[in-house]
């Protein structure tokens, strides 16, 4: 039987298991690491138990496969992070929507947003914080300077 198999090969089950952890890790881009610290984890385990340094017992296999991730966690973890870069993520403020211009039909301030209506939607409309302005009255010609989720960002149109 296969569970008869598994318990008297625990080398194989731990190294095995230690790669199929490590292929979801790549195939879903799961990238926590938990896939692949635990994966790591188990692959040690297995090749403790491949040498004979470690029984082959499931005791000791999570018990190792557990301590081996929780330290490879700790060594890896720095590194690992450093990779993915320490600088904050630059705001995106490229759109088709930047340098379109219209009249606000109500005073907005920086307090006080207004709101237009542009291409089947309702845009809250704020004033730029580098515009040098505190108010925009109605009825004057604004263009939009950056776009956030439903925000349009506004400068007086020169």
């Amino acid at each position: 039987m296969i569970s008869d198999y598994i318990v008297n090969h625990q080398a194989e089950f731990w190294l095995v298991f230690g790669f199929v952890m490590l292929a979801i890790e790549v195939v879903t881009g799961f990238t926590t690491g938990v896939f692949l610290f635990a994966g790591f984890g188990a692959l040690i385990t297995g090749l403790l138990m491949s040498f004979g340094i470690l029984p082959e017992t499931w005791i000791a296999g999570v018990a190792c496969t557990g301590i081996s991730s929780g330290i490879i966690t700790l060594l890896l973890w720095k590194p690992l992070k450093s990779l993915q870069g320490n600088r904050p993520i630059e705001k995106d403020n490229s759109s088709d929507f930047i340098g379109h211009e219209f009249i606000v039909d109500s005073d907005i301030s920086m307090t006080q947003p207004g709101v237009t209506h542009y291409s089947g939607l309702s845009w809250k409309v704020e004033i730029d914080k580098d515009a040098g302005i505190n108010t925009i009255e109605a009825g004057q010609r604004v263009t939009v300077s950056s776009v956030d989720v439903g925000v349009f960002k506004v400068k007086l149109s020169i």
